[in-house]
Protein backbone atom coordinates (compact mmCIF):
# COMPACT_ATOMS: atom_id res chain seq x y z
CA UNK A 1 0.00 0.00 0.00
CA UNK A 2 2.95 2.20 1.07
CA UNK A 3 4.62 1.56 -1.71
CA UNK A 4 1.80 2.29 -4.61
CA UNK A 5 1.50 5.49 -2.99
CA UNK A 6 5.08 6.36 -2.93
CA UNK A 7 5.01 5.18 -6.72
CA UNK A 8 2.10 7.61 -7.97
CA UNK A 9 3.63 10.68 -5.68
CA UNK A 10 6.72 10.00 -7.69
CA UNK A 11 4.70 10.02 -11.30
CA UNK A 12 2.57 12.88 -10.58
CA UNK A 13 6.06 14.88 -9.19
CA UNK A 14 7.27 14.34 -12.46
CA UNK A 15 5.04 15.42 -14.06
CA UNK A 16 5.10 18.65 -12.67
CA UNK A 17 8.37 19.43 -12.76
CA UNK A 18 8.44 18.96 -16.53
CA UNK A 19 6.30 21.95 -17.11
CA UNK A 20 7.68 24.82 -16.07
CA UNK A 21 4.59 26.59 -16.66
CA UNK A 22 3.39 24.55 -13.78
CA UNK A 23 6.45 24.02 -11.96
CA UNK A 24 6.76 28.42 -11.37
CA UNK A 25 3.85 29.44 -9.30
CA UNK A 26 1.38 32.09 -10.52
CA UNK A 27 0.36 35.11 -8.77
CA UNK A 28 -2.97 35.67 -8.20
CA UNK A 29 -2.83 39.73 -9.24
CA UNK A 30 -2.05 38.73 -12.81
CA UNK A 31 -4.86 36.25 -13.86
CA UNK A 32 -7.31 39.77 -11.83
CA UNK A 33 -5.66 41.94 -14.16
CA UNK A 34 -6.12 39.78 -17.31
CA UNK A 35 -9.78 39.61 -16.27
CA UNK A 36 -9.71 43.43 -15.20
CA UNK A 37 -8.71 44.12 -19.19
CA UNK A 38 -10.67 42.45 -20.25
CA UNK A 39 -13.69 43.65 -18.78
CA UNK A 40 -11.81 47.29 -19.18
CA UNK A 41 -12.14 45.93 -23.30
CA UNK A 42 -15.77 45.83 -22.93
CA UNK A 43 -16.33 48.74 -21.14
CA UNK A 44 -14.64 50.69 -23.75
CA UNK A 45 -16.10 49.02 -26.26
CA UNK A 46 -19.56 49.27 -24.75
CA UNK A 47 -19.09 53.36 -23.97
CA UNK A 48 -17.70 54.05 -28.11
CA UNK A 49 -21.48 52.20 -29.29
CA UNK A 50 -23.31 54.23 -26.21
CA UNK A 51 -20.81 57.29 -28.10
CA UNK A 52 -21.87 56.94 -31.36
CA UNK A 53 -25.50 55.38 -31.37
CA UNK A 54 -26.20 58.61 -28.72
CA UNK A 55 -24.10 61.21 -28.07
CA UNK A 56 -22.12 61.44 -31.37
CA UNK A 57 -25.21 60.24 -33.68
CA UNK A 58 -25.53 63.67 -35.59
CA UNK A 59 -22.07 63.32 -36.42
CA UNK A 60 -21.71 59.86 -37.82
CA UNK A 61 -24.70 60.45 -39.84
CA UNK A 62 -23.58 63.37 -41.07
CA UNK A 63 -20.77 61.48 -42.48
CA UNK A 64 -22.56 58.54 -43.77
CA UNK A 65 -24.71 61.51 -45.58
CA UNK A 66 -22.02 62.90 -47.18
CA UNK A 67 -20.63 59.36 -48.98
CA UNK A 68 -24.08 58.16 -49.80
CA UNK A 69 -26.76 60.63 -49.10
CA UNK A 70 -27.48 62.70 -52.32
CA UNK A 71 -29.77 65.57 -52.86
CA UNK A 72 -31.29 64.67 -56.65
CA UNK A 73 -32.17 68.48 -58.07
CA UNK A 74 -36.22 68.05 -59.63
CA UNK A 75 -35.80 70.37 -62.71
CA UNK A 76 -38.73 72.71 -63.40
CA UNK A 77 -39.93 72.70 -66.76
CA UNK A 78 -39.43 76.08 -68.12
CA UNK A 79 -42.38 78.53 -69.50
CA UNK A 80 -43.27 79.03 -72.59
CA UNK A 81 -42.87 82.02 -75.27
CA UNK A 82 -45.65 83.24 -77.21
CA UNK A 83 -46.47 85.51 -79.68
CA UNK A 84 -49.54 87.91 -79.24
CA UNK A 85 -51.48 85.02 -80.87
CA UNK A 86 -50.41 82.35 -78.11
CA UNK A 87 -48.47 81.01 -81.49
CA UNK A 88 -45.48 78.93 -79.75
CA UNK A 89 -41.41 80.83 -79.90
CA UNK A 90 -40.39 78.89 -77.31
CA UNK A 91 -40.70 75.56 -75.56
CA UNK A 92 -38.81 73.06 -73.45
CA UNK A 93 -39.43 69.29 -74.39
CA UNK A 94 -37.65 66.19 -72.71
CA UNK A 95 -34.63 65.12 -73.61
CA UNK A 96 -32.05 62.63 -72.17
CA UNK A 97 -28.14 63.39 -71.37
CA UNK A 98 -25.55 60.99 -71.44
CA UNK A 99 -22.99 60.04 -68.73
CA UNK A 100 -21.04 57.42 -67.74
CA UNK A 101 -18.61 55.46 -65.01
CA UNK A 102 -15.21 55.69 -66.81
CA UNK A 103 -14.01 52.95 -64.74
CA UNK A 104 -17.33 50.51 -65.17
CA UNK A 105 -17.41 50.88 -68.89
CA UNK A 106 -17.84 47.91 -71.17
CA UNK A 107 -14.90 48.62 -73.43
CA UNK A 108 -16.79 46.24 -76.39
CA UNK A 109 -14.79 48.54 -79.35
CA UNK A 110 -18.19 47.62 -81.86
CA UNK A 111 -20.84 49.41 -78.66
CA UNK A 112 -18.55 52.52 -78.66
CA UNK A 113 -17.87 52.67 -82.28
CA UNK A 114 -22.07 52.61 -82.15
CA UNK A 115 -22.29 55.25 -79.55
CA UNK A 116 -19.98 57.80 -81.08
CA UNK A 117 -22.43 57.29 -84.10
CA UNK A 118 -25.68 58.05 -81.91
CA UNK A 119 -23.91 61.10 -80.75
CA UNK A 120 -22.05 62.68 -84.04
CA UNK A 121 -18.95 62.33 -82.50
CA UNK A 122 -15.60 60.93 -83.42
CA UNK A 123 -14.93 57.73 -81.36
CA UNK A 124 -11.50 59.70 -80.67
CA UNK A 125 -13.62 62.01 -78.44
CA UNK A 126 -15.23 59.40 -76.83
CA UNK A 127 -12.59 57.31 -75.96
CA UNK A 128 -11.02 60.41 -74.47
CA UNK A 129 -13.99 61.36 -71.74
CA UNK A 130 -13.76 57.79 -70.74
CA UNK A 131 -9.73 57.30 -70.27
CA UNK A 132 -9.76 58.27 -66.74
CA UNK A 133 -10.81 56.11 -64.95
CA UNK A 134 -10.41 57.69 -61.78
CA UNK A 135 -13.85 59.73 -62.24
CA UNK A 136 -16.53 58.04 -61.00
CA UNK A 137 -18.99 61.07 -62.78
CA UNK A 138 -18.31 62.25 -67.07
CA UNK A 139 -20.86 64.07 -69.19
CA UNK A 140 -20.84 62.31 -72.57
CA UNK A 141 -23.36 64.50 -74.49
CA UNK A 142 -26.46 66.50 -72.83
CA UNK A 143 -29.22 67.05 -74.48
CA UNK A 144 -29.73 64.06 -76.69
CA UNK A 145 -32.88 63.70 -78.63
CA UNK A 146 -35.92 61.26 -77.40
CA UNK A 147 -35.15 58.86 -80.38
CA UNK A 148 -31.27 58.67 -80.43
CA UNK A 149 -31.44 58.14 -76.42
CA UNK A 150 -33.65 55.24 -76.99
CA UNK A 151 -30.92 53.40 -79.60
CA UNK A 152 -28.52 54.47 -77.03
CA UNK A 153 -30.27 52.59 -73.95
CA UNK A 154 -30.98 49.76 -76.40
CA UNK A 155 -26.67 49.44 -76.97
CA UNK A 156 -26.84 48.16 -73.46
CA UNK A 157 -23.56 49.56 -72.21
CA UNK A 158 -22.55 48.77 -68.72
CA UNK A 159 -21.17 51.89 -67.18
CA UNK A 160 -23.52 54.25 -69.53
CA UNK A 161 -26.37 55.69 -68.31
CA UNK A 162 -29.08 58.50 -68.83
CA UNK A 163 -30.30 61.34 -67.06
CA UNK A 164 -33.66 63.45 -68.19
CA UNK A 165 -33.31 66.83 -68.92
CA UNK A 166 -34.98 69.74 -70.56
CA UNK A 167 -33.82 71.30 -74.11
CA UNK A 168 -35.31 74.76 -75.57
CA UNK A 169 -36.80 74.31 -79.24
CA UNK A 170 -37.54 77.20 -81.38
CA UNK A 171 -40.60 76.54 -84.04
CA UNK A 172 -40.11 79.90 -85.78
CA UNK A 173 -36.32 79.61 -86.23
CA UNK A 174 -34.07 82.62 -87.84
CA UNK A 175 -36.80 84.95 -88.30
CA UNK A 176 -37.60 85.51 -84.83
CA UNK A 177 -34.38 84.58 -82.98
CA UNK A 178 -33.19 87.85 -82.23
CA UNK A 179 -36.47 88.56 -80.64
CA UNK A 180 -36.59 85.44 -78.65
CA UNK A 181 -33.23 84.61 -77.75
CA UNK A 182 -31.83 81.13 -76.57
CA UNK A 183 -30.75 79.35 -73.55
CA UNK A 184 -27.53 77.54 -72.60
CA UNK A 185 -27.05 73.58 -71.69
CA UNK A 186 -28.15 74.44 -68.17
CA UNK A 187 -31.43 75.71 -69.59
CA UNK A 188 -30.18 79.64 -68.30
CA UNK A 189 -30.78 82.76 -70.53
CA UNK A 190 -28.28 83.68 -73.31
CA UNK A 191 -29.71 86.41 -75.35
CA UNK A 192 -33.43 87.98 -75.91
CA UNK A 193 -36.75 87.61 -74.50
CA UNK A 194 -35.07 83.99 -72.36
CA UNK A 195 -32.33 86.45 -70.88
CA UNK A 196 -34.47 89.10 -70.09
CA UNK A 197 -37.32 87.00 -68.51
CA UNK A 198 -35.15 84.39 -67.23
CA UNK A 199 -36.29 84.16 -63.38
CA UNK A 200 -39.87 84.07 -64.70
CA UNK A 201 -39.58 81.14 -67.10
CA UNK A 202 -37.06 79.38 -65.11
CA UNK A 203 -39.61 78.46 -61.93
CA UNK A 204 -38.03 76.84 -59.24
CA UNK A 205 -36.36 73.62 -59.21
CA UNK A 206 -37.72 70.67 -56.52
CA UNK A 207 -35.34 68.34 -54.74
CA UNK A 208 -35.22 64.77 -53.63
CA UNK A 209 -32.94 63.31 -50.84
CA UNK A 210 -31.55 59.63 -51.97
CA UNK A 211 -29.02 57.14 -50.48
CA UNK A 212 -26.98 56.22 -53.19
CA UNK A 213 -24.58 53.36 -53.56
CA UNK A 214 -21.18 53.11 -54.88
CA UNK A 215 -21.92 52.81 -58.94
CA UNK A 216 -24.32 55.65 -58.34
CA UNK A 217 -27.84 54.17 -57.98
CA UNK A 218 -30.51 55.06 -56.02
CA UNK A 219 -31.37 52.42 -53.28
CA UNK A 220 -33.48 54.56 -50.68
CA UNK A 221 -35.45 57.65 -50.53
CA UNK A 222 -34.77 59.59 -47.34
CA UNK A 223 -37.12 62.69 -45.94
CA UNK A 224 -39.94 64.00 -48.25
CA UNK A 225 -39.96 65.01 -52.17
CA UNK A 226 -40.40 68.89 -52.93
CA UNK A 227 -41.69 68.93 -56.40
CA UNK A 228 -40.74 71.52 -58.95
CA UNK A 229 -42.92 74.93 -59.41
CA UNK A 230 -42.87 75.47 -63.54
CA UNK A 231 -41.88 78.33 -65.12
CA UNK A 232 -44.59 81.09 -65.81
CA UNK A 233 -45.28 81.32 -69.55
CA UNK A 234 -44.44 84.90 -70.98
CA UNK A 235 -46.92 86.45 -74.00
CA UNK A 236 -45.05 88.65 -76.44
CA UNK A 237 -46.37 91.81 -78.35
CA UNK A 238 -44.96 90.28 -81.60
CA UNK A 239 -46.97 88.81 -84.20
CA UNK A 240 -44.96 85.66 -85.93
CA UNK A 241 -47.17 86.26 -89.08
CA UNK A 242 -45.83 90.08 -89.62
CA UNK A 243 -42.25 88.54 -88.10
CA UNK A 244 -42.05 86.39 -90.56
CA UNK A 245 -42.69 89.03 -93.24
CA UNK A 246 -40.51 91.51 -92.52
CA UNK A 247 -37.38 89.80 -91.80
CA UNK A 248 -38.31 87.90 -95.20
CA UNK A 249 -38.48 91.00 -97.44
CA UNK A 250 -35.29 92.53 -95.29
CA UNK A 251 -33.08 89.35 -96.01
CA UNK A 252 -34.61 90.17 -99.94
CA UNK A 253 -33.55 93.70 -99.75
CA UNK A 254 -30.30 92.81 -98.19
CA UNK A 255 -29.46 90.14 -101.26
CA UNK A 256 -30.76 92.22 -103.91
CA UNK A 257 -28.68 95.30 -102.93
CA UNK A 258 -25.57 93.83 -101.70
CA UNK A 259 -26.02 95.43 -98.32
CA UNK A 260 -23.73 94.16 -94.88
CA UNK A 261 -26.81 94.14 -92.48
CA UNK A 262 -30.11 95.33 -91.90
CA UNK A 263 -33.32 95.68 -89.74
CA UNK A 264 -36.38 96.32 -89.42
CA UNK A 265 -38.92 97.43 -86.67
CA UNK A 266 -42.63 97.71 -86.60
CA UNK A 267 -44.43 98.91 -83.75
CA UNK A 268 -48.45 99.48 -82.98
CA UNK A 269 -48.91 103.09 -83.19
CA UNK A 270 -51.82 103.73 -80.91
CA UNK A 271 -50.31 100.68 -78.13
CA UNK A 272 -46.73 101.21 -78.75
CA UNK A 273 -46.24 97.32 -78.93
CA UNK A 274 -43.41 95.90 -80.96
CA UNK A 275 -44.94 93.50 -83.68
CA UNK A 276 -41.83 92.80 -85.50
CA UNK A 277 -38.25 92.99 -84.66
CA UNK A 278 -36.12 91.64 -87.02
CA UNK A 279 -32.05 91.96 -88.11
CA UNK A 280 -30.34 89.84 -90.70
CA UNK A 281 -28.11 88.38 -90.78
CA UNK A 282 -29.94 85.98 -88.38
CA UNK A 283 -29.05 82.72 -86.97
CA UNK A 284 -31.07 79.25 -86.38
CA UNK A 285 -31.54 79.10 -82.53
CA UNK A 286 -32.15 75.29 -82.81
CA UNK A 287 -28.66 74.94 -83.74
CA UNK A 288 -25.64 77.32 -83.16
CA UNK A 289 -22.23 75.31 -83.89
CA UNK A 290 -21.03 78.07 -85.79
CA UNK A 291 -21.95 81.16 -84.61
CA UNK A 292 -20.83 84.31 -85.12
CA UNK A 293 -21.40 88.00 -83.40
CA UNK A 294 -22.38 89.31 -86.53
CA UNK A 295 -25.20 86.91 -86.48
CA UNK A 296 -26.16 87.35 -82.79
CA UNK A 297 -26.25 91.10 -83.05
CA UNK A 298 -29.55 92.60 -82.69
CA UNK A 299 -28.91 95.46 -84.81
CA UNK A 300 -32.20 97.48 -84.18
CA UNK A 301 -31.35 97.78 -80.66
CA UNK A 302 -27.85 97.82 -80.34
CA UNK A 303 -26.93 99.49 -83.20
CA UNK A 304 -26.58 103.24 -83.29
CA UNK A 305 -26.12 105.62 -86.46
CA UNK A 306 -26.42 108.90 -87.70
CA UNK A 307 -30.16 108.96 -88.65
CA UNK A 308 -29.40 111.41 -91.58
CA UNK A 309 -32.71 113.17 -93.08
CA UNK A 310 -35.23 110.97 -91.03
CA UNK A 311 -34.42 113.70 -88.32
CA UNK A 312 -35.74 116.63 -90.14
CA UNK A 313 -39.47 116.16 -89.25
CA UNK A 314 -38.60 116.29 -85.82
CA UNK A 315 -36.46 119.82 -86.32
CA UNK A 316 -39.71 121.46 -88.50
CA UNK A 317 -41.90 120.04 -85.74
CA UNK A 318 -39.93 121.62 -82.82
CA UNK A 319 -39.96 125.12 -84.86
CA UNK A 320 -44.02 124.61 -85.49
CA UNK A 321 -44.72 124.01 -81.80
CA UNK A 322 -42.71 127.08 -81.03
CA UNK A 323 -43.90 129.14 -83.69
CA UNK A 324 -40.99 130.43 -85.05
CA UNK A 325 -42.53 128.80 -88.61
CA UNK A 326 -45.84 127.31 -90.49
CA UNK A 327 -46.24 124.99 -92.66
CA UNK A 328 -46.34 127.60 -95.53
CA UNK A 329 -43.46 129.74 -94.37
CA UNK A 330 -41.02 130.37 -96.93
CA UNK A 331 -37.17 129.26 -96.91
CA UNK A 332 -34.82 130.45 -99.38
CA UNK A 333 -32.59 127.73 -99.82
CA UNK A 334 -30.83 129.03 -103.14
CA UNK A 335 -28.28 128.33 -104.65
CA UNK A 336 -28.29 124.91 -102.73
CA UNK A 337 -25.68 125.75 -100.51
CA UNK A 338 -24.68 127.02 -96.92
CA UNK A 339 -21.60 127.98 -95.39
CA UNK A 340 -21.37 127.80 -91.28
CA UNK A 341 -18.17 129.01 -89.51
CA UNK A 342 -15.97 127.50 -92.56
CA UNK A 343 -18.15 124.59 -93.27
CA UNK A 344 -20.19 124.00 -95.99
CA UNK A 345 -23.97 122.49 -96.06
CA UNK A 346 -25.31 121.12 -99.94
CA UNK A 347 -28.13 120.37 -101.12
CA UNK A 348 -28.18 117.64 -104.28
CA UNK A 349 -30.09 120.32 -106.52
CA UNK A 350 -30.53 124.64 -105.96
CA UNK A 351 -34.74 124.13 -104.90
CA UNK A 352 -35.01 127.77 -104.50
CA UNK A 353 -37.61 129.07 -102.19
CA UNK A 354 -39.46 126.52 -100.39
CA UNK A 355 -42.44 126.18 -97.96
CA UNK A 356 -41.67 124.05 -95.12
CA UNK A 357 -43.41 121.79 -96.18
CA UNK A 358 -41.51 121.88 -99.30
CA UNK A 359 -38.07 121.01 -97.02
CA UNK A 360 -39.60 117.73 -95.84
CA UNK A 361 -41.09 117.16 -99.17
CA UNK A 362 -37.64 117.58 -101.11
CA UNK A 363 -35.57 116.66 -97.94
CA UNK A 364 -33.54 119.95 -98.21
CA UNK A 365 -30.69 120.20 -95.92
CA UNK A 366 -30.15 123.92 -96.35
CA UNK A 367 -33.52 124.57 -95.40
CA UNK A 368 -33.50 122.65 -92.33
CA UNK A 369 -30.74 124.19 -91.20
CA UNK A 370 -32.05 127.45 -91.62
CA UNK A 371 -35.38 126.36 -89.77
CA UNK A 372 -32.54 124.97 -86.88
CA UNK A 373 -30.82 128.17 -87.07
CA UNK A 374 -34.58 129.83 -85.84
CA UNK A 375 -34.02 127.74 -82.18
CA UNK A 376 -31.64 127.89 -79.72
CA UNK A 377 -29.58 124.78 -78.86
CA UNK A 378 -31.01 124.27 -75.90
CA UNK A 379 -34.77 124.52 -76.65
CA UNK A 380 -33.34 121.76 -79.91
CA UNK A 381 -31.62 119.70 -77.20
CA UNK A 382 -34.91 119.14 -75.06
CA UNK A 383 -36.97 118.18 -77.46
CA UNK A 384 -34.27 115.73 -78.90
CA UNK A 385 -34.64 114.56 -75.42
CA UNK A 386 -38.23 114.25 -75.09
CA UNK A 387 -38.74 111.63 -77.76
CA UNK A 388 -36.22 109.79 -76.89
CA UNK A 389 -32.63 110.28 -78.07
CA UNK A 390 -29.80 110.41 -76.06
CA UNK A 391 -31.85 108.37 -73.48
CA UNK A 392 -32.01 104.06 -73.13
CA UNK A 393 -35.06 102.80 -74.20
CA UNK A 394 -37.36 102.08 -71.43
CA UNK A 395 -38.20 98.78 -72.75
CA UNK A 396 -37.21 95.16 -70.71
CA UNK A 397 -34.94 94.15 -73.70
CA UNK A 398 -31.13 93.13 -72.80
CA UNK A 399 -28.76 95.15 -74.89
CA UNK A 400 -30.28 97.77 -75.79
CA UNK A 401 -28.33 101.16 -76.31
CA UNK A 402 -28.39 104.74 -75.23
CA UNK A 403 -27.12 106.53 -78.83
CA UNK A 404 -25.42 109.60 -78.41
CA UNK A 405 -26.43 113.16 -77.65
CA UNK A 406 -24.12 115.62 -76.13
CA UNK A 407 -24.98 118.13 -74.26
CA UNK A 408 -26.74 121.29 -75.64
CA UNK A 409 -23.80 124.03 -73.71
CA UNK A 410 -20.92 122.46 -75.83
CA UNK A 411 -22.78 122.78 -79.64
CA UNK A 412 -21.19 124.89 -81.92
CA UNK A 413 -22.86 126.46 -84.61
CA UNK A 414 -22.29 124.07 -87.44
CA UNK A 415 -23.22 121.08 -84.92
CA UNK A 416 -26.30 123.12 -84.29
CA UNK A 417 -27.20 122.82 -87.98
CA UNK A 418 -26.21 119.42 -88.97
CA UNK A 419 -28.35 117.82 -85.92
CA UNK A 420 -31.06 119.54 -87.64
CA UNK A 421 -30.73 117.00 -90.47
CA UNK A 422 -29.05 114.21 -88.68
CA UNK A 423 -25.70 114.29 -88.34
CA UNK A 424 -23.90 114.97 -84.87
CA UNK A 425 -25.76 112.28 -83.07
CA UNK A 426 -26.32 109.09 -82.95
CA UNK A 427 -29.64 106.34 -82.37
CA UNK A 428 -30.88 103.11 -82.84
CA UNK A 429 -33.03 101.82 -85.69
CA UNK A 430 -35.66 101.14 -82.30
CA UNK A 431 -35.12 104.65 -81.20
CA UNK A 432 -35.65 106.06 -84.52
CA UNK A 433 -39.10 104.42 -84.86
CA UNK A 434 -39.91 105.12 -81.09
CA UNK A 435 -39.18 108.60 -81.57
CA UNK A 436 -42.23 108.60 -84.46
CA UNK A 437 -44.90 107.48 -82.14
CA UNK A 438 -44.82 111.45 -81.05
CA UNK A 439 -45.93 112.49 -84.66
CA UNK A 440 -48.69 108.77 -84.96
CA UNK A 441 -50.06 109.73 -81.09
CA UNK A 442 -50.96 113.11 -82.00
CA UNK A 443 -47.66 115.03 -80.32
CA UNK A 444 -47.76 112.24 -77.54
CA UNK A 445 -44.82 110.12 -77.39
CA UNK A 446 -46.08 106.38 -75.51
CA UNK A 447 -43.92 103.63 -73.96
CA UNK A 448 -42.96 100.89 -76.33
CA UNK A 449 -43.01 97.28 -75.08
CA UNK A 450 -41.88 94.13 -76.20
CA UNK A 451 -45.16 92.13 -74.18
CA UNK A 452 -49.14 92.11 -74.95
CA UNK A 453 -50.37 94.86 -73.64
CA UNK A 454 -53.72 95.23 -71.33
CA UNK A 455 -54.17 98.39 -70.59
CA UNK A 456 -54.17 101.77 -71.97
CA UNK A 457 -51.46 103.80 -72.56
CA UNK A 458 -50.38 106.88 -71.27
CA UNK A 459 -48.26 109.14 -73.07
CA UNK A 460 -46.59 112.25 -72.56
CA UNK A 461 -46.75 114.92 -74.64
CA UNK A 462 -44.05 116.79 -77.09
CA UNK A 463 -46.44 118.45 -79.96
CA UNK A 464 -49.79 119.44 -79.90
CA UNK A 465 -51.92 117.60 -82.09
CA UNK A 466 -51.99 120.36 -84.29
CA UNK A 467 -48.79 120.14 -84.90
CA UNK A 468 -48.55 116.23 -85.60
CA UNK A 469 -51.71 116.28 -87.90
CA UNK A 470 -48.98 119.05 -89.89
CA UNK A 471 -46.23 116.50 -89.94
CA UNK A 472 -48.02 114.01 -91.11
CA UNK A 473 -48.70 115.91 -94.23
CA UNK A 474 -45.14 116.83 -95.06
CA UNK A 475 -44.62 113.13 -94.46
CA UNK A 476 -46.97 112.11 -96.86
CA UNK A 477 -45.99 114.68 -99.64
CA UNK A 478 -42.61 113.15 -98.94
CA UNK A 479 -43.57 109.78 -99.45
CA UNK A 480 -45.41 111.03 -102.82
CA UNK A 481 -44.97 112.70 -106.03
CA UNK A 482 -42.41 114.74 -105.98
CA UNK A 483 -40.55 113.62 -102.50
CA UNK A 484 -37.41 111.37 -102.27
CA UNK A 485 -39.85 108.19 -100.73
CA UNK A 486 -42.30 107.50 -103.58
CA UNK A 487 -41.80 104.31 -103.74
CA UNK A 488 -42.61 103.51 -100.05
CA UNK A 489 -46.07 103.81 -101.53
CA UNK A 490 -48.75 101.21 -101.42
CA UNK A 491 -52.26 99.01 -102.78
CA UNK A 492 -55.16 100.66 -100.34
CA UNK A 493 -53.10 102.66 -97.66
CA UNK A 494 -51.91 106.11 -97.28
CA UNK A 495 -48.27 106.15 -96.22
CA UNK A 496 -46.09 109.15 -94.42
CA UNK A 497 -42.51 108.98 -94.03
CA UNK A 498 -38.88 110.28 -94.18
CA UNK A 499 -36.05 108.18 -96.66
CA UNK A 500 -32.69 109.24 -94.82
CA UNK A 501 -29.05 108.65 -96.56
CA UNK A 502 -25.86 108.90 -94.21
CA UNK A 503 -22.29 108.68 -95.06
CA UNK A 504 -20.80 105.82 -92.60
CA UNK A 505 -17.93 107.80 -90.25
CA UNK A 506 -15.10 106.22 -90.52
CA UNK A 507 -12.42 107.51 -87.85
CA UNK A 508 -12.43 111.17 -87.61
CA UNK A 509 -14.32 111.42 -91.04
CA UNK A 510 -16.91 109.89 -93.41
CA UNK A 511 -16.25 107.45 -96.28
CA UNK A 512 -17.46 108.66 -99.61
CA UNK A 513 -18.61 105.54 -100.82
CA UNK A 514 -20.11 103.80 -98.03
CA UNK A 515 -23.85 104.99 -96.71
CA UNK A 516 -26.41 103.52 -94.30
CA UNK A 517 -30.27 103.92 -95.56
CA UNK A 518 -33.11 104.67 -93.62
CA UNK A 519 -37.07 104.88 -94.16
CA UNK A 520 -39.34 105.77 -91.03
CA UNK A 521 -42.65 105.76 -91.43
CA UNK A 522 -46.79 105.23 -90.75
CA UNK A 523 -49.81 104.33 -92.31
CA UNK A 524 -52.68 105.18 -93.11
CA UNK A 525 -51.18 108.63 -92.80
CA UNK A 526 -55.10 110.27 -91.09
CA UNK A 527 -55.02 107.49 -88.13
CA UNK A 528 -51.71 106.04 -88.03
CA UNK A 529 -51.78 102.22 -86.97
CA UNK A 530 -48.73 101.15 -87.91
CA UNK A 531 -45.05 102.55 -87.63
CA UNK A 532 -42.48 100.62 -89.91
CA UNK A 533 -38.53 101.83 -89.85
CA UNK A 534 -36.19 100.30 -92.17
CA UNK A 535 -32.45 100.13 -92.09
CA UNK A 536 -29.69 99.13 -94.78
CA UNK A 537 -26.27 99.14 -93.92
CA UNK A 538 -23.41 99.65 -96.88
CA UNK A 539 -25.71 98.64 -100.00
CA UNK A 540 -23.23 98.34 -102.90
CA UNK A 541 -25.53 97.35 -105.69
CA UNK A 542 -24.84 100.73 -107.29
CA UNK A 543 -28.36 102.13 -105.54
CA UNK A 544 -27.70 102.97 -101.98
CA UNK A 545 -30.67 106.47 -101.23
CA UNK A 546 -33.21 105.02 -98.68
CA UNK A 547 -35.95 106.20 -101.08
CA UNK A 548 -34.77 103.62 -103.40
CA UNK A 549 -33.32 101.29 -101.23
CA UNK A 550 -35.20 100.87 -97.62
CA UNK A 551 -38.27 102.40 -99.05
CA UNK A 552 -39.24 99.51 -101.00
CA UNK A 553 -39.25 97.22 -97.98
CA UNK A 554 -41.37 99.89 -95.83
CA UNK A 555 -43.94 99.60 -98.39
CA UNK A 556 -44.19 95.50 -98.33
CA UNK A 557 -43.96 95.27 -94.86
CA UNK A 558 -46.70 98.40 -94.09
CA UNK A 559 -49.39 96.54 -96.89
CA UNK A 560 -48.78 93.01 -95.15
CA UNK A 561 -48.94 94.09 -91.48
CA UNK A 562 -52.24 96.43 -92.13
CA UNK A 563 -54.20 93.68 -93.47
CA UNK A 564 -52.78 90.98 -91.21
CA UNK A 565 -54.12 93.77 -88.58
CA UNK A 566 -57.62 93.73 -90.18
CA UNK A 567 -57.32 97.85 -90.65
CA UNK A 568 -59.92 98.63 -94.23
CA UNK A 569 -57.94 100.23 -96.96
CA UNK A 570 -58.51 104.15 -96.58
CA UNK A 571 -57.57 104.29 -100.82
CA UNK A 572 -58.31 103.04 -103.74
CA UNK A 573 -55.38 104.05 -106.07
CA UNK A 574 -52.16 102.36 -107.49
CA UNK A 575 -48.48 103.19 -106.03
CA UNK A 576 -47.62 106.09 -107.21
CA UNK A 577 -44.10 105.10 -107.65
CA UNK A 578 -41.56 107.02 -110.34
CA UNK A 579 -38.67 105.47 -111.99
CA UNK A 580 -36.68 108.35 -110.52
CA UNK A 581 -37.41 109.67 -107.23
CA UNK A 582 -36.40 112.72 -105.96
CA UNK A 583 -33.15 111.82 -104.49
CA UNK A 584 -32.68 113.00 -100.94
CA UNK A 585 -29.62 115.21 -99.97
CA UNK A 586 -27.50 113.92 -97.29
Amino acid sequence: MSRRNGSRNASVSVRYTSSPLLASKTPVWRSKFVVAMIALGFIGLTARAAYIQVIGNDFFIRQGEVRFARTLELPANRGRILDRNGLILASSVIAASIWAIPEDVDRDPAKLKALARLLEMPLADLNKKLENEDKTFVWIKRQVDQPIAQEIAALGIKGVYQRREYKREYPEGEPIAHVVGFTNVEDHGQEGMELAFDKELAGKPGSRRVIKDRLGRVVEDVGDQVPPVDGKDIQLSVDSKVQFFAYQKLRDSVIQHKAKAGSVVVMDAITGEVLALANYPSYDPNNRRRLSGEQLRNRALTDTFEPGSTMKPITVAMALEAGRVTPQSLIDTSPGRLTITGSTITDTHNYGLLTVEGVIQKSSNVGATKIAQRMTPHEMWDTFTAVGFGQKPQITFPGAVTGRLRPWKTWRPIEQATMSYGYGLSASLFQMAHSYTAFSHDGEIIPATMLKGTEPVVGTRVFSPKTAVAVRKMLQMAAGPGGTGQKAQTVGYSVGGKSGTAHKQVGKGYASNRYRSWFTGMAPIDKPRVIVAVMLDEPSAGQYFGGTVAAPVFSEVVQQTLRQMGVAPDMDVKPQIVANPVEESF
